[in-house]
């Protein structure tokens, strides 16, 4: 925010779901490649999949502006309150699905987020709409969290080397 502002209220959700694609797909390939062209890993990209999030439910909750309109502290709140509702979410079904995460390879948390994306792009292109599954802010929320879980697993084997 301080360096850009809130620049990024101009976009729209696809726009938003577009962006995380990118860095969904970019891990992906690090992944499954043996060369990289460019000397950054997975790390910055699953943080960008959380900050993308964050700013699409707080599109979801303000709606798309044509100008930047946030200050850094009403931003900040915002990307806080999103944040906090989610981490709650993930300790719900954590306690519902015994931390099976801790369990699961990186690869596989990274195949869970592309699908959420597809999901999302899916009811993107059914102007919002679903009929029996849940919302996009939902999957925003299960990517969230998918890309914390990465970020917990790589920093723990990290650690072990």
């Amino acid at each position: 925010m301080k360096d850009y502002g809130s620049a990024w209220r101009i976009l729209r959700l696809p726009s938003l779901t577009d962006q995380i694609f990118i860095k969904a797909q970019r891990i992906r390939q690090l992944q499954q490649n043996d060369i990289k062209k460019v000397e950054e890993d997975e790390i910055p990209e699953f943080i960008g999949i959380i900050n993308y999030s964050i700013m699409a439910l707080i599109q979801l909750e303000k709606g798309v502006v044509e100008q930047p309109d946030l200050a850094v502290n009403e931003a900040t709140d915002l990307y806080d309150k999103h944040l906090q509702l989610t981490k709650t979410l993930m300790e719900n079904k954590n306690h519902d699905y015994g931390e099976a995460w801790r369990d699961m390879r990186v690869s596989s948390l990274t195949d869970l987020i592309l699908q959420k994306l597809l999901r999302v792009k899916q009811i993107e292109d059914n102007s919002g709409k679903t009929l029996v599954s849940e919302g996009i802010d939902a999957n925003y929320q299960d990517m969230i969290n998918y890309a914390v879980f990465a970020l917990i697993l790589m920093e723990e084997d990290s650690e072990k080397i």
